[in-house]
């Protein structure tokens, strides 16, 4: 199978034969009912670098690119033919099929595709060599997770994110929003939230064990609008941004703009401020009635923002050291007959399993929502490794896998010295490649339940665009594969088609302007020299 230099790989490609469909000023796009979206796409961001308007057209027989719905393809298939006398046809199973057929489209026409404008002045001529590409997704959820509590990023950036998300055909963007370092959601009905909890004083620099900081004040956070915003982009790139609103524990920031949600019989709450620094933290809400009237409230406004089916609770790293000592939360263990503040944290996220079924949603959170029994309803990010999922998907409930071990793409990336605080297993773009979402101890019915795979990024030390980038790339390109194609068993894959296949890939992220990680290793401005990380030597466990 010839699949030229395509990330990531189709499943068939039949060509490329001789001849060539050419698109010049005169090309015209037409756009049948349900493609709407990627006709504005093609003349809003494809045409720019191209220097053609891909104006739309009326009737199919003059236009040089048809975009069209076919009920024979799954909802994300697409079918790319480009023939003679027939030019240039992209056909999706659903609209957002329509979409990645366009992604390849912009591959096929060379790096430059990617850039903000043209290279040349002039009359410009395309050519897409004469083929046909059959395509489909492996997996439904494809995602990413970004945390902007620990470092906020602008709106900008994250309309950036998206655009690369949707270059790589992933579709689901988990926006970790809320954590002990920042409160970056604007919530109406509470708004010291933003107020007080999306700005800390200072940070860490570096591991939390550094003895560095910087004194910095750090935050932001979004508007509804912005968000309403965001969400519409992405919608337009068939990417459903999941909110992840972290409880009971990561609460810090809640806590320091309102007391009162801490346990505040064990500790004075009132003297707790934004964190500004890293690791788990002891502060966790109050297992009381306000703290559940106050978060619904936050999950009312949270549901009228995000049209996203599932959404995320977070549920980890929860210390239960304050509520052993809470009188408060042990007159709700011994009023609700539970053994202990591990069936008392997944009482708490029954309680909003429930209440978010109860509008049409489902809760998702990370695998420790297992402690103490699963909401029925629930799904499971398996984050600590594969077990949790395991477990999950064999009692049925929905898995998106992600082990921390595999697609942390905070974690490093080299062995070398010159690595940018280091954290973590060594994760290399060759064992992102070998990543496979589906372990060997789910029979075929149970590995239906696991919906996908996640690369999340944590972005304690990640202080800005350029760091997030660096991270991320170019392991997510191998990570998009991984999602996407049917690829075979990991240790059969080949990484060496893949690595030749990035040579053309990296000229795009060039003409993108990503900050990526060189092979060679990274450029000295990408270097944090005397900042410390935490490195973990070895191999990551199978877990």
């Amino acid at each position: 199978m010839d699949v030229t230099n395509l990330i990531p790989a189709p499943v068939a490609v039949d060509g490329p034969h001789p001849g060539t469909e050419w698109l010049d000023g005169t090309s015209g796009v037409h756009a049948e009912p349900g493609t709407e979206s990627t006709a504005r796409w093609l003349s809003g961001t494809l045409g720019p670098a191209l220097g053609l308007p891909l104006a739309p057209v009326a009737q199919a027989d003059d236009a040089a690119v048809r975009l069209r719905l076919d009920g024979s393809l799954a909802a994300e298939a697409y079918r790319i033919s480009v023939t003679e006398g027939r030019g240039i046809e992209l056909r999706g199973g659903s609209g957002a099929g329509v979409f990645w057929a366009a992604q390849t489209l912009r591959q096929l026409l060379g790096p430059a595709a990617f850039r903000s404008a043209p290279l040349t002045a002039g009359a410009p001529r395309w050519g897409v060599a004469h083929q046909v590409i059959d395509d489909a997704p492996r997996f439904g959820w494809r995602g990413t997770m970004l945390d902007v509590a620990r470092h906020f990023l602008p709106k900008h950036d994250i309309l950036r994110h998206l655009d690369l998300l949707a270059a790589h055909k992933l579709n689901v963007f988990h926006f970790h929003l809320t954590d002990d370092q920042g409160w970056r959601v604007e919530i109406e009905r509470h708004p010291r939230l933003t107020e007080v909890g999306s700005w800390r004083p200072r940070s860490k620099w570096g591991h939390r064990a550094s003895e560095l900081w910087n004194e910095t004040p750090h935050g932001g956070f979004y508007t509804q609008d912005d968000i309403r915003e965001i969400v519409a982009y992405a919608a337009a790139r068939h990417i459903t941004v999941v909110p992840e609103i972290d409880i009971p524990g990561h609460s810090q920031a809640a806590i320091a703009a309102y007391p009162e949600l801490g346990n505040s019989d064990v500790v004075d709450t009132g003297s707790l401020g934004v964190w500004d620094t890293w690791g788990i933290n002891p502060n966790i809400l109050a297992p009381t009635d306000h703290v559940l009237r106050f978060y619904e409230g936050v999950f009312t406004e949270i549901l009228e923002l995000f049209p996203s089916r599932f959404v995320h609770i977070g549920g980890d790293e929860a210390p239960k050291d304050q509520w052993k000592q809470s009188p408060t939360a042990q007159a709700r263990i011994a009023e609700l007959g539970l053994a202990d503040e591990h069936e008392l944290q997944s009482w708490f996220v029954r309680h909003f399993d429930s209440w978010l079924a109860d509008r049409g949603r489902r809760l998702i959170g990370w695998d420790e929502i297992l402690e103490g029994g699963l909401a029925p309803g629930a799904a499971v990010s398996s984050w600590r490794g594969y077990a949790g999922g395991i477990a999950a998907a064999k009692a049925g409930h929905d898995v998106v896998m992600c082990p921390e071990q595999q697609v942390y793409l905070d974690h490093r990336q080299h062995a070398g010295p010159d690595e940018p605080v280091p954290i973590g297993y060594v994760r290399t773009l060759e064992d992102v490649y070998r990543f496979e979402p589906v372990p060997p101890e789910l029979d075929e019915d149970e590995a239906r339940h696991v919906l996908g795979a996640q690369a999340n990024l944590w972005t304690e030390v990640l202080e800005n665009r350029s760091r997030v980038d660096y991270q991320l790339f170019p392991r997510l390109a191998a990570f998009a594969e991984v999602a996407w194609s049917a690829l075979e068993a990991p240790a059969e894959r080949d990484f060496a088609a893949f690595e030749s296949r990035m040579t053309t890939h990296y000229a795009r992220l060039d003409a993108l302007g990503v900050d990526y990680r060189p092979p060679g290793g990274p450029l000295p401005r990408q270097q944090r020299p005397g900042v410390i990380g935490r490195p973990i030597e070895g191999a990551p466990p199978n877990v």
